[in-house]
């Protein structure tokens, strides 16, 4: 997946670094290494090496909320 800023991941509850129990996160920077980001309701940030942010959605631990949105739209849910 191609990482921009803004973008916002609905946190799943096996992402082991959600240590304040967000239910969002929203990407602020993206440079080649690595991601900025900062959880729901916190106003810290946090920087993840970019495969490791990768290793995270593929594992459906971070789901883009777009296309969280669409797969509930086509369920009916």
């Amino acid at each position: 997946m191609q990482l921009h800023n803004n973008m916002e991941f609905e946190i799943k509850d096996n992402f082991i670094p959600n240590l304040n129990k967000a239910n969002r996160l929203k990407i602020l920077e993206v440079s080649p290494e690595s991601v900025v980001v900062q959880m729901q309701n916190s106003k810290s940030r946090g920087v993840f090496p970019i495969d490791h942010f990768q290793y995270y959605i593929r594992k459906n631990l971070l789901v883009h909320i777009k296309e969280e949105e669409e797969r509930l739209e086509s369920t009916g849910e």
